[in-house]
């Protein structure tokens, strides 16, 4: 029998414990790989509101482009395809992590412009209704919010995240079912066929178009293209912007190329919340992530498990939910702009001890006046989209943008193909006054949750106006503490306390909590319309999940 010396020992001995290392890696890989259910992902995944939005998105990743740069792509296509909710003409938040997971907010939020009219808040309507016309009009920011962090997280060039939605700009692409639905409702098909939007969205006869019909935004595709080519500066300083002030001036509005020049992105430390295994990044103020922030603190109190939704446990969880829900409305006159005074620091909704407080007025049996949660009328408001995109190397984007109510303003630019906000009013209801340069309060809540751990990821947002704060912290319970799929957490009903402090319910809502609500005291009915869409990207375990909300008949994609 050979003898080895000692060094050809130890030799061995390394070779064993490579070849080792190597075999545990093969098997966890398997292990992994098996773990991944049909449907999932293993690298990367986006859920934007389309599935051709989303396809864009993930090509972009696909190609090396960074989560920033799949996000822009999929928001600059669902300005093509749900154009009644975001567009060039709106503005954004960014909620962005970076693959160390260090998270940053950009806030490209429309602002109030120089000269605006002085008593516009006087002409808030009282019951829900479309808000248009050009002294609505915010300062468009979308455009600056896509330029910075592109310039800090970008990888692939600026033009090439344009390319694909110019060619369907120019080309045309079959009429979206979403979009369908909507211009076949009477009050907003009459609208637009009584606005410069007919240009877009009318046959020749001046019919609305319908699902089987082509849709082309042949001006936007120039619009694009200029903007691909020379930057956003050429929006805000240039021979864009001079058409769009242009255009809205020919409308009776306010807005000036000093307006456009003056924008700027805030960038901010996002606001970390402890939420039990996980630590849930949200934007400030004026945003919404405040009032998610403090039903979740609430709701956390409660220990919420898989078996909280077990018998009699349902109805005492939609019981907790619904108040804390009827606090939050009664919060919300605190969010306004920090800049502009000491009104907008809402910080104390995030303080555990508050929620604390107010959790010990939630009873199991009973519910009470307006004034008991400082609820005070007002109308709900209906819009917006939201792209969650999780990238190879972990990094993360969450970013919510709109042009606020259906088809914003309704005003037309012509001359760029840009469908203008009606962002002022965001106001109505919220403030009594405001000032130029002001960022309106929002219920836009673009988030990113991380476990404590480091192994689970959720990239998620929503849309739907006064309807996201509801929509997301359902959709977040259900998933983190309630045990459900991400799937199901999304596609769960949606119960909404609306601005008049009534309880609205999808019409799917177990009808026998719905009883034990109304026995309670709770005004219970159905919803005419649910706005409510929550978009998301979840990683656990190496896993890969991605939903776009069915209501909005979405689709993620990923690989």
């Amino acid at each position: 029998m050979a003898k080895y010396k000692p060094r050809q020992i130890r030799c061995l001995y390394v070779v064993a414990l490579l070849c080792a290392v190597v075999v545990i890696c093969v098997c966890v890989g398997v292990f992994l790989h098996r773990g991944c259910s049909d449907g999932n992902f293993k690298h990367a995944a986006v859920a934007a509101d389309s599935q051709r939005c989303s396809e864009i998105g993930r090509d972009i990743l696909q190609q090396g482009g960074s989560a920033v740069d799949g996000a822009i792509a999929a928001l600059l296509c669902t300005g093509l395809v749900n154009p009644q909710s975001m567009g060039l003409g709106g503005g954004s938040i960014f909620t962005i992590m970076d693959k160390y997971g260090k998270v940053k907010v950009f806030s490209s939020r429309e602002t109030v412009p120089l000269a605006f009219k002085a008593d516009l808040l006087k002409d808030c309507p009282s019951s829900l209704q479309l808000i248009t016309g050009s002294q609505w009009i915010g300062v468009p920011g979308e455009l600056r919010g896509y330029q910075e962090v592109h310039k800090r997280y970008g990888r692939l060039p600026w033009a090439s995240l344009f390319k694909p939605t110019i060619r369907l700009a120019r080309e045309g692409f079959p009429m979206p079912a979403y979009l369908s639905k909507f211009l076949s409702v009477p009050m907003i098909a009459n609208a637009v066929k009584a606005s410069p939007l007919c240009e877009v969205f009318c046959r020749e006869n001046r019919t609305v178009l319908k699902t089987g019909d082509t849709l082309k935004f042949p001006k936007l595709a120039e619009t694009m293209e200029t903007v691909a080519e020379q930057g956003a500066d050429v929006f805000y300083t240039g021979s864009i912007g001079r058409d769009l002030i242009h255009d809205i001036k020919a409308s009776g509005g306010t807005l000036t190329m000093e307006d456009l020049r003056l924008f700027k992105v805030r960038k901010q430390d996002a606001w970390t919340i402890p939420l039990g295994g996980y630590q849930m990044h949200i934007p400030p103020p004026p945003a919404g992530g405040a009032l998610l922030a403090f039903i979740l603190n609430i709701m956390k109190g409660f220990n919420l498990t898989p078996s909280s939704m077990e018998g009699e446990g349902k109805a005492q969880f939609y019981q907790r939910y619904i108040e804390a829900a009827k606090f939050a409305s009664g919060q919300q006159h605190s969010i306004h702009d920090p800049i502009f005074g000491t009104a907008g620091n809402a910080s104390y909704l995030v303080s555990s001890d508050f929620a604390a407080r107010v959790r010990a007025k939630i009873t199991l049996d009973g519910t009470h006046s307006d004034s008991y949660y400082n609820v005070t009328s007002s109308s709900d408001r209906y819009g917006t989209t939201h792209v969650s995109v999780l990238a190879k190397d972990g990094s993360a984007v969450s970013v919510t943008s709109t042009i606020n109510h259906m088809f914003g303003s309704m005003v037309y630019s012509p001359r760029t193909g840009i469908i203008l906000n009606n962002e002022l009013a965001d106001f109505c209801g919220r403030a009594d006054r405001f000032r130029s340069g002001e960022q309106p309060p929002s219920s836009m809540a673009p988030a990113i949750l991380k476990s404590r751990s480091g192994d689970r990821t959720l990239v998620i947002g929503g849309s739907g106006g006064s309807m996201i704060t509801t929509a997301m912290a359902l959709s977040i319970m259900n998933h983190v503490w309630l045990g459900m799929g991400l799937k199901e957490a999304i596609a769960a009903p949606i119960v909404f306390v609306n601005g008049e402090n009534k309880v609205q319910k999808e019409s799917w809502f177990d009808e026998s909590v719905s009883e034990v609500l109304r026995r309670i005291g709770h005004r219970v009915e159905d919803c005419i319309f649910s706005f409510n869409v929550v978009n998301a990207v979840a990683k656990e375990r190496g896993c890969i999940s991605a939903v776009s909300d069915a209501r909005k008949m979405g689709q993620a994609a990923g690989f």
